[in-house]
């Protein structure tokens, strides 16, 4: 893959890197470019998220590439118009290969003074600014703390503002519609979604029928959201102000059919996935929590697969629940948050004591307590790997970008199962919600799952509980009501082998140290590392979870300008891949960027004693590709000093 810059900026100004093509109605033309970055901002109640998923929705059956940042406000009624009730999603869809969503807009929509200020910030210079005019009132512009118009104090110079009276223009669009006035006003996000449709070449017709399915019991509702769609998409065609369309062609993809799926998504689908393969039924044991609860939704759907999922009425109950399916032969799942895992921590331990499989999915979200339930963060981590009383091992994964999260909810179930081990399955908030395009991998190639219940014993022969297989050291999983099969389980320390219960000094060390090196054991089921460029050069850029693209983006610009920069990230963390110590070792220097204080970077210097630089960020936002390239700079700066240096002597 080549590194492609923006040229949407540049080309809206003066199109000098674009070509043109064929009109867009009224002799207007249509310039092709190579990618598009677009922010739709305001209020929770203007639809900002629907907007960008059907602009998203869209994009994607044109056939471009695309990736997604959904961006909810932390107070779900914060007060209209207020800085912290804005919400945000961003969409870059491109004619080529893409890793992040981006790290500014080349498009702003703002549909009140407090989105355009929560966001103004971030706009590329030159960018397009739409603005609906008709929240700029004073009142408005107090609330957004505003002290004076940005539009007459020249604070939006050097942007390409175009002011549209969105309510205004979807009034008369609806003139005829018998909704109510507020009604007819929640279609004003449509309008402006007719606009970008026309600005940006797009078909409606994709728009028109999830509209038609999702108000389908209310047809006016329907008529009007269609209306103001089509007249804004009219507006854009015919007006003065928007002087040409622009046009990114499909990017080029592998045959195959493909989805839009969000990181919630691929985590449900995975274990559905898991559960056909391996013929063994799934149930879903959970407690709503941001930003979690999808999973809890979506499974809820699939019954007709074989999927009973169950509400509880708190986190323990919902893992326990879990761990009860798991005894009774079904794969047994937990979805929550870090507040959440650490209310879950008890049972997680009765887990591991009891030797079941268990998968827990950990959506992790900015913190501590509460702290705020619709960002990003990384920083379950340690409490994944360590947040149980005594020694209690468990098998950690983590998700990269939505389409892995399928990938990697699928390896949590074959681990769980063959090992007999619990498996935290760590996602984000940002793969959560975000969306790319996932190619439907072949059913049939996809790795076996292998379960091998305990067969019935004959009354006169013993069952032997912890009787372990040789290689993983996985005990037998017995289901209850299987002939000879009676056996104990508990959180009381066992002895191996029969099940008693044992509380002798060399049996729990046995029994820890067993149980450990049945984790560890699952390091040689995994593959060789993959890395992006050479396995040796002069910086190593480890990356785990959610940082993926933003490091994949930053690299791939690095070699392009001839760097010896590589990078490698990890789906499993426990244990972490037998390779990984030797990789590290052919690089100068190991950079490590992650969304918390640098977990995984301590671990790793403990573990090898090899100075594993950390590069945090605990804003709640995801890292831009442009940061982390700014500081891969400075690190390689610092390296070439240091090696001058070094030369002198």
């Amino acid at each position: 893959m080549t590194w492609v810059g923006p040229t949407l900026y540049s080309g809206l100004v003066n199109s000098m890197d674009t070509q043109t093509s064929a009109t867009a109605g009224l002799d207007k033309p249509i310039q092709d470019l190579d990618q598009v970055i677009i922010r739709f901002a305001g209020d929770s109640g203007d639809g900002m998220q629907l907007t960008g998923d059907q602009f998203t929705r869209t994009t994607a059956l044109m056939g471009n590439d695309i990736a997604t940042f959904p961006d909810f406000p932390a107070e779900i009624r914060a007060p209209a118009g207020t800085l912290p009730g804005v919400s945000a999603f961003q969409l870059r869809f491109s004619s080529f290969d893409i890793h992040t969503p981006g790290d500014a807009p080349d498009v702003l929509v703002a549909m009140n003074p407090a989105a355009l200020k929560a966001h103004i910030g971030e706009l590329r210079k030159d960018g397009v600014l739409l603005l609906n005019t008709a929240s700029f009132k004073p009142t408005d512009l107090k609330k957004a703390k505003y002290e004076q118009d940005p539009r007459e104090d020249g604070s939006l110079s050097g942007y390409r503002v175009i002011e549209v009276d969105l309510e205004a223009r979807t009034k008369e669009a609806l003139e005829q519609s018998p909704l109510d006035n507020r009604s007819k006003m929640r279609c004003k996000n449509m309008y402006a979604l007719g606009i970008l449709y026309w600005m940006f070449h797009r078909e409606m017709e994709p728009t028109v029928k999830a509209i038609a399915a999702k108000f389908k019991k209310k047809p006016e509702v329907v008529e009007a959201n269609l209306a103001a769609m089509k007249a804004g998409h009219a507006y854009a065609e015919t007006t003065e102000v928007f002087q040409s369309a622009y046009r990114v062609p499909p990017a080029p993809m592998r045959p195959g059919t493909y989805r839009n799926i969000m990181g919630n998504q691929g985590l449900c689908l995975g274990l559905v996935a898991a559960s056909k393969r391996a013929g063994v039924p799934i149930f879903l044991g959970s407690y709503p929590i941001t930003p979690a609860s999808d999973i809890l939704h979506q499974l809820s759907s699939y019954k007709h697969h074989g999927v009973v999922t169950f509400q509880a009425e708190d986190e323990i109950a919902a893992v326990c629940s879990a761990i009860g399916a798991s005894y009774t032969g079904s794969i047994g799942v937990t979805s929550t948050s870090g507040p959440g895992m650490a209310l879950k921590a008890e049972a997680i331990g009765l887990a591991v004591m009891a030797e079941l499989p268990l998968v827990i999915l950990d959506v992790q979200r900015a913190g501590p307590s509460t702290g705020m339930p619709t960002k990003t963060q990384q920083a379950d981590l340690l409490q994944a790997m360590y947040g149980r009383n005594g020694e209690s091992p468990v098998c950690v994964l983590a998700a990269s970008t939505p389409a892995d999260a399928f990938d990697t909810a699928y390896e949590a179930v074959r681990i769980a199962v063959k090992y007999m081990v619990p498996v935290i399955v760590l996602s984000d908030g940002y793969i959560a919600n975000g969306s790319e395009p996932w190619l439907l991998p072949d059913a049939d190639a996809l790795p076996a799952i292998e379960v091998k219940f305990a067969p019935a014993v004959a009354a006169d022969v013993k069952f032997m509980p912890y009787e372990r297989d040789a290689k993983t050291l996985a005990r037998p999983w017995a289901k209850p009501g299987t002939p000879g099969l009676v056996h104990r389980v508990g959180g009381l320390e066992k002895r191996d082998v029969t099940g008693n219960i044992d509380y002798a000094p060399d049996n729990h060390q046995h029994m820890i140290d067993t149980r450990a090196q049945k984790v560890a054991n699952i390091a040689n089921d995994l593959p060789e590392l993959a890395t992006v460029g050479p396995r040796t050069g002069d910086v190593l850029v480890l990356g785990w979870g959610s940082t993926r693209g933003a490091i994949t983006a930053s690299v791939l610009k690095l070699q392009q300008q001839g760097h010896a920069v590589s990078a490698a990230f990890l789906r499993h963390l426990n244990p972490l891949p037998n390779d990984l110590e030797p990789l590290m070792r052919g690089f100068k220097k190991v950079v490590l960027p992650e969304m918390n204080k640098g977990q995984l970077a301590m671990m790793l210097r403990s573990r090898f004693l090899i100075d594993v630089v950390s590069y945090s960020q605990v804003n709640g936002q995801p890292f831009k590709s442009h940061d982390i390239l700014a500081y891969l700079e400075n690190t390689l700066s610092a390296l070439n000093a240091q090696n001058s240096q070094e030369a002198a002597r």
